[in-house]
C-alpha cells in the first residue's frame, strides 16, 4: 500500500491499481480527491469536508462513491444521489478493495459551549493505517500505522503524547498539521517522538510511502 500525504487532513492511499482518499476538506489541494475510487469523510467540519474537492473526484470517475457519518451523508446525498453511502460506528464494509471498519461516534471536545457533532474514524486493511479524524479513538485492536492528528483548536501536546501511547501503532505520520507553523514543528517532532514511545513520522503535502 502507498500513503501520499496531502495538505491538512487529507490522505490518499493507492493499492492495487486503486485509490481511497480520506478527509479531502477546504485546507487540502483543489484536486486532492481527483482520480479517487472511493472517498472517506470522517465529519462535517469544512477542513474536512468540502463538497467541490468531491464533486470534482465523483466527476472524474462516474464509479467512485463516498462513505460518511450521517450528518454529511444527509447534506450531500441529492448532489451525488446513489452514490453516498451512511457509515456509523462498528459498520465494515469494502470500498475500492480496501476493508473499512469504522470507530467512534463524536468530535472531541472544542469547547463545553460547542455542541460537538459526529466523527467516525476509519481503520483500513486490519489496522494497517487508522485516521481517527477529529477524535482521540483508540480502535481497540494493533494499529500499523496512525494518522496522528497533531495540531488542533481541541487537542494539546500532552493529549496527543498519551494517545499515542494508548493506541501503540508502530509508527504515527502527522495530520491536521495546517495550523502547525514551520517553526513549532521541531518542538512537536522533539516532544511526541521522545514521549510518544513508537516512530514518529511527518511528510510534506505530497509526500508519500510504502507501507
Amino acid at each position: 500500500m502507498k500513503l501520499i500525504k496531502k495538505s491538512h487532513a487529507c490522505v490518499r492511499l493507492e493499492k492495487d491499481g486503486r485509490t481511497l482518499v480520506l478527509d479531502p476538506g477546504g485546507f487540502s489541494e483543489p484536486d486532492a480527491a481527483v482520480g479517487a475510487d472511493a472517498v472517506l469523510v470522517t465529519h462535517e467540519h469544512p477542513d474536512h469536508f468540502d463538497e467541490p474537492r468531491l464533486r470534482a473526484a465523483l466527476e472524474h470517475n462516474p464509479a467512485a462513491g463516498i462513505w460518511a457519518p450521517r450528518p454529511v451523508a444527509e447534506r450531500i446525498s441529492a448532489a451525488f444521489p446513489g452514490r453516498v453511502r451512511t457509515v456509523g460506528h462498528g459498520d465494515t464494509f469494502t470500498a475500492a478493495g480496501f476493508d473499512i471498519e469504522v470507530h467512534g461516534e463524536l468530535h472531541a471536545v472544542i469547547h463545553p459551549d460547542i455542541p460537538r457533532v459526529a466523527n467516525v474514524g476509519f481503520l483500513v486493511d486490519g489496522g494497517t493505517v487508522f485516521h481517527p479524524g477529529d477524535a482521540l479513538t483508540v480502535p481497540g485492536r494493533p494499529v500499523e500505522t496512525l494518522m496522528l492528528p497533531v495540531m488542533a483548536p481541541w487537542n494539546k501536546i500532552s493529549e496527543v503524547i498519551d494517545y499515542v501511547r494508548e493506541v501503540r501503532p508502530r509508527r504515527a505520520y502527522d495530520v491536521h498539521d495546517a495550523l502547525l507553523t514551520d517553526l513549532a514543528r521541531p518542538i512537536y517532532d522533539r516532544q511526541i517522538g521522545q514521549l510518544g514511545g513508537t516512530e514518529h513520522l511527518r511528510l510534506a503535502p505530497g509526500g508519500s510511502v510504502r507501507l
